[in-house]
């Protein structure tokens, strides 16, 4: 019988993750807590978090911080609980790769409902789960630590060459296509800007040993985008 959804609560406030805890549960969840971004890092690290619900106020760093991390490696579904009513700071959470938004104060049967919504699209759309460390034995890709390593050997790639490898994997096995590419990495005003892909694929090519005519990880989709191979 499939395990019901686990869903990690990051809030520093212990009344508030009492109050979600007992509401997820009585529907059959099963639920972690984290009381600031360090505690959460941790969990999800372990990669049987099926949906984060995420308060931005964490004593140890921003919420949103750990949201562009978080989305660095892993698409698990997240839920952002905030007091910010401004549309640009909505918009803002969305940029950064929060997939829905409670606005404070909350009914947690709307809260309910949104989880469900989320984690049915989330099961339709995605493949597999996203671990946190790729190996094969060869590639070594710690995607939590940002740590890159070939047959042993710990590989320094630049920011953008670490992006774009990060994206790849989170996607491995799908066709990421070039303007999505471009968007992630260096922004929406760039996304006609293929030469830019096209020395950066050369230059992670070249740090892995990736001969780009016998690929053995980084596959070119001709005039569509590059996969992982999975």
């Amino acid at each position: 019988m499939k395990a019901a959804p686990h869903v990690l609560i990051v809030d520093d406030e212990p009344q508030i993750r009492r109050f979600l805890d007992i509401g997820y549960r009585a529907q059959g969840y099963r639920v972690a807590l984290a009381a600031n971004a360090s505690e959460a890092l941790a969990v999800l690290a372990q990669g049987d978090i099926d949906l984060v619900v995420l308060d931005l106020g964490l004593p140890d760093r921003d919420g949103s911080d750990l949201l562009r991390e978080l989305r660095g490696w892993s698409d698990v579904p997240v839920i952002v609980l905030t007091a910010r009513f401004a549309e640009e700071q909505k918009v803002a959470l969305l940029d950064a790769g929060a997939n829905d938004y409670v606005t404070k104060p909350f009914g947690v049967k709307e809260l309910l409902a949104r989880s469900r919504g989320l984690l049915r699209v989330h099961a339709v759309a995605n493949t597999g789960p996203v671990l946190p460390v790729y190996d094969d034995g060869h590639l070594r890709v710690d995607l939590v630590r940002r740590e890159v390593a070939l047959d042993g050997a710990s590989l320094d790639l630049s920011r953008k060459e670490y992006a774009l490898l990060a994206l790849l994997l989170t996607h491995a096995g799908r066709v990421v296509t070039q303007p999505q590419l471009l968007r992630e990495i260096w922004g929406p005003t760039h996304e006609r800007d293929t030469h830019y892909l096209r020395i950066l694929v050369g230059k992670l090519r070249q740090k892995l040993g990736d001969d780009a005519a016998h690929p053995r990880w980084i596959l070119t989709e001709a005039g569509v985008g590059l996969r992982f191979r999975a």
